[in-house]
Formats: structure tokens, C-alpha cells, sequence
């Protein structure tokens, strides 16, 4: 995680009683796993603000730096001068298109108070001239014009259904749109839904989908969703619980640009399982552009194939 972030993060439950942070969490989790639509802010108070930012703060911000890095690599010409974060609460997303690309300038737009203070009282000297701003999430949300790069990560499982689309919709009107929610059955749906919305506006998609066709997989079936590996800290582990080091965040994710900004040729076939490392093989699950949904055995007779095989990561490409 970055380190700035996790400083800010450290001394964040100083003076919070462990049993209050506790509650607050339970009731976030549910929020954050998409079962209870809302058209009211999640984060009501410095209590809830301080105990989503220990717990969700580095897993979203991993999360979202592995989507940015994805985008990055498949668009590596484009660099945004304005991003606006639609529902960024306490800034994760910023923080990690901070961590992303130089030089551009951040707007939070959230419509809890709680978690925009705690956000610009985190970000401090280390996200200059960013915005945080209050403004309701969903129908008569617009994207100023002009603007580079939207992101919403965790945002559309909190919305119901017509505010879930303005918010797409409104960020379709960027030059670039990334898209996060919890790599889970009902995330996927909701970003296969985003991603239709999305290309019906325009934009050709650059990741994780080497293709702007019908996403292959059938619901119910399956469902496309990568891992972040997140460090976790003291703090992190007082307020999750458990004793390992680590954590790995699941979610799913998509990417679009304006056509004039997206690459001539089909992106490379994308891993969408951790590979499976066999006696002298290594098995891996692509989405391709031409085959759609295919494994590939890559052996050891395959010379640098098979090593490249070896290191390769679920979510990397494939040539």
C-alpha cells in the first residue's frame, strides 16, 4: 500500500472504542457487499467514516491501482489532467490514480460530509489541489466537460437500479471510464451491465476485455472478477480480525476510452484464472478476442513460453 497512505491511515482509531468500530463494520459490510440498495449516504458519521476507512481503504485502493495499472498498460499514451472520483468517499481512488499517472488534478465528489472531511484530512500535502465536494449520487449527477478520467469503485451495489444507470451514464461522458465492484457474482452482473451501458454510449473498452464484444461467459455460469494482493497493518487486522499479514481483494472491473483514444488492434488474450502450475505445464484460462473463453497448456517444450507461463499472475495478458 502506499506509504503516505498507510501513515495517514495509522492513528486513525485513536480514541474510537474497539466495540463502536466493530458495529460500525459489521453494518458497512453488508452495505459494501451489495445486498441493501440505498439512496441515502452509507457513511453517516466520523465513527463509520473512520472505521470504513481501516477497513476498506487499502483493499479498494489495491484494487483500484491493479484496474488503473490494467488500463495503463492497454493505453499507455493516455495521461489525465482531470479526474473526477464519483462516490470516492475518504479518496482510495485518488490515492491510487496518484499512484497511477502524474500531473493531474483530482475532484472527490461524494454525498456524505463525514467521509469527504476525513478524505481531504487523509489526502493532507500528499494529494495537492485536490477537490472534495458534496453531491448526490445518482439521477442529475453530471460529469463536468472535459474531464479525462471518471472513476467509480464500490459505488454502484450502494445505488438502486436507475441510479446505478445515471451514474454510468454520466461517466460515459468522460474520455475514460474505470469501473470497480467486489469481485463477486452480483458485482460482475453489475459491471456486465455497466460494461453494456458503456459501449451502447460509444466508448470502446481496453480492459480487462481484449474484446468490445458480448462478454462470453454465462451468468450464473461464472463470473470475471482478479485478485490484489493488500498488506495489512496493525491497524488493518484490529479491525478485520485475524492474524495473517496479507489479504487478497476480489473484484471485477471494466475499462473504456473514446474511440479516438483506443489502440487500432485487439488487446492481448487476458488470464482470467491463477494459472495452474503442473508437473512441466502450466494451465492457463484466457478470454480471448477471436475464441472468446479458452485453456491453453503451456509446456516445458514451449522454451521461454513455459518460463514467461511460470511467472505469469491471474489478470496479466497473454500473447
Amino acid at each position: 500500500m502506499h506509504d503516505e497512505l498507510r501513515a495517514a491511515l495509522a492513528g486513525l482509531l485513536d480514541g474510537l472504542p474497539p466495540t463502536q468500530a466493530a458495529r460500525a463494520v459489521d453494518r458497512l459490510i453488508s452495505h459494501y457487499r451489495g445486498t441493501t440498495p440505498t439512496d441515502a449516504p452509507v457513511l453517516r458519521d466520523r465513527a463509520d467514516v473512520a472505521a470504513y476507512a481501516a477497513y476498506r481503504m487499502p483493499a479498494t485502493f489495491e484494487a483500484v491501482r491493479s484496474a488503473l495499472a490494467a488500463f495503463a498498460e492497454r493505453v499507455p499514451q493516455f495521461a489525465p489532467r482531470t479526474h473526477l472520483d464519483i462516490g470516492g468517499g475518504t479518496g482510495a481512488a485518488t490515492w491510487a490514480a496518484a499512484a497511477t499517472w502524474d500531473g493531474h488534478r483530482s475532484t472527490v465528489v461524494d454525498w456524505a460530509q463525514p467521509a469527504l472531511d476525513l478524505g481531504r484530512e487523509l489526502a493532507g500535502a500528499a494529494l495537492p489541489g485536490t477537490e472534495w465536494r458534496r453531491g448526490v449520487i445518482g439521477d442529475g449527477l453530471t460529469v463536468p466537460a472535459g474531464t479525462d478520467l471518471v472513476t467509480v469503485s464500490y459505488v454502484l451495489g450502494e445505488l438502486r437500479p436507475e441510479a446505478r444507470r445515471a451514474v454510468v451514464g454520466a461517466a460515459a461522458t468522460a474520455g475514460a471510464v474505470v469501473l470497480i465492484e467486489p469481485g463477486t457474482p452480483d458485482g460482475y452482473l453489475r459491471i456486465r451491465e455497466a460494461r453494456e451501458q458503456l459501449t451502447a454510449a460509444g466508448l470502446r473498452i481496453v480492459a480487462p476485455c481484449p474484446h468490445g464484444a458480448a462478454c462470453p461467459i454465462v451468468p450464473g455460469e461464472d463470473w470475471c472478477h482478479f485478485s490484489a494482493r493488500v498488506s495489512r497493518s496493525s491497524l488493518h487486522r484490529q479491525v478485520k480480525g485475524g492474524s495473517l499479514a496479507y489479504e487478497d481483494e476480489k473484484f471485477s472491473y471494466v475499462a473504456a476510452v473514446r474511440p479516438a483514444a483506443a489502440p487500432d488492434a485487439p488487446g492481448a488474450a487476458r488470464i482470467v484464472r491463477k494459472p495452474q502450475l503442473r508437473k512441466g505445464q502450466v494451465l492457463l484460462d484466457l478470454c480471448t478476442a477471436e475464441e472468446g473463453l479458452r485453456r491453453t497448456t503451456v509446456t516445458k517444450r514451449h522454451g521461454a513460453q513455459y518460463r514467461a507461463a511460470r511467472d505469469a499472475a491471474w489478470g496479466d495478458t497473454w500473447e
